[in-house]
């Protein structure tokens, strides 16, 4: 790919542009791709989500494919331009991206199609540098899979700032764990339903984490089809092709590669919200489903004790959890009315209540 860019390169007038039209759900794609243009010498100058796909096609309607295209807009760097450092390119590419990402969010741009949108953006910075050094390991370099990770991290926080508010301003989500984060970011796009595999690693991935982790140690996600590809151990291709997706999901149920949370009411482990695996801190929502069975089975003693042991009655972003898994949560069901009851108690016992029930409550 690179050798090809270089060719295109080789072709342009020194302000000349090339634009490039690119969709993939497979966060290695567009890996290569952006390591391509960067060895080749482009800078990338500009960038659009343009919805590009039938939202009728027969792949749209029995998959989770992306509606849009990101177009990129790139031109030569300039022969000067020298190496840049990762602290100042990651404070440029933030600066770059958040005011592009309100407006994806404003237009309706939603699930994967909003995480690759604001690769477009981020590029900016990355690209006006032949390479990106480490300021605290001066021999290395940052390379395009770590810059990416970065920018789908931002995107996924705020993704998750706009779901713990409902869709307001968002919330500071700088002390929420990773765990919950994924939490939250699935359950928003996919609910409880299946949710393709391939999006699914890419959320995960911005989490830090991985996809057997999430099935395996944490109990969260559980298979429905097919197997899952464990990217810690650097299996699976994650091929981007409407005809194979076609296939898969035309044929009985098995076949295909899909997932699905675990609704709170079948994650039992007798440690879940006691403790988690490989010494991480306790995710808060499995200290919400913790409280949640604890609730069910009446006991109120153990829920306050459980409250006030893990300081959750002060703890705003528990709060606003526990709302925006009501919100999340399907009308007149025990899901949604257990969590009521858990916000009212927390409040009525001198809790910290998160602003939407205040304004409910009003």
């Amino acid at each position: 790919m690179a050798r090809v860019f270089k060719k295109c390169a080789g072709s342009l007038v020194d302000d000349g542009r090339l634009v490039i039209v690119f969709a993939n759900k497979n966060p290695h794609a567009w890996e290569t791709l952006v390591a391509a243009l960067v060895r080749a010498g482009f800078l990338v100058d500009g960038s659009w989500p343009i919805q590009t796909e039938m939202g009728n096609r027969t792949n749209a309607v029995s998959t989770a494919s992306l509606a849009s295209s990101v177009w990129l807009v790139c031109k030569k760097r300039p022969m000067t331009a020298r190496p840049g450092w990762d602290n100042s390119v990651l404070m440029e590419m933030r600066k770059n991206i958040y005011a592009q990402l309100r407006t994806f969010w404003d237009a309706g741009i939603r699930g994967p199609d909003f995480v690759w949108a604001a690769t477009g953006p981020a590029l900016e910075a990355f690209s006006q540098h032949p390479v990106v050094k480490k300021a605290d390991q001066p021999v290395a370099v940052m390379s395009v899979s770590e810059f990416l990770r970065e920018v789908r991290r931002i995107v996924v926080d705020f993704v998750v700032g706009r779901v713990l508010t409902h869709g307001q301003n968002g919330a500071n989500v700088s002390g929420l764990d990773d765990v919950t984060t994924y939490y939250l970011l699935h359950r928003n796009d996919f609910g409880l339903e299946d949710a393709p595999v391939g999006a699914c690693i890419l959320y995960a991935q911005a989490c830090t984490l991985s996809d057997s982790q999430l099935a395996d140690r944490l109990d969260l996600l559980v298979r429905t089809g097919g197997q899952l590809f464990d990217h810690e151990n650097g299996d699976a291709d994650l091929e981007d092709n409407d005809q194979k997706e076609d296939e898969s999901d035309a044929g009985p149920v098995g076949k295909g590669n899909k997932v699905r949370l675990k609704p709170w009411n079948q994650r039992k482990g007798k440690t879940l919200g006691y403790e988690a695996p490989s010494g991480r801190t306790i995710p808060l929502i499995d200290q919400v489903h913790r409280l949640m069975h604890l609730w069910r089975e009446g006991e109120e003693a153990k829920v306050d004790d459980y409250l006030d042991g893990g300081g959750l009655k002060r703890n705003a972003l528990f709060a606003q959890l526990l709302q925006a898994l009501i919100e999340l949560a399907p009308q007149n069901s025990e899901e949604r009315s257990i969590l009521e009851s858990l916000s009212n108690h927390l409040v009525a016992r001198g809790g910290i209540a998160a602003p939407r029930q205040l304004d409910m409550q009003v």
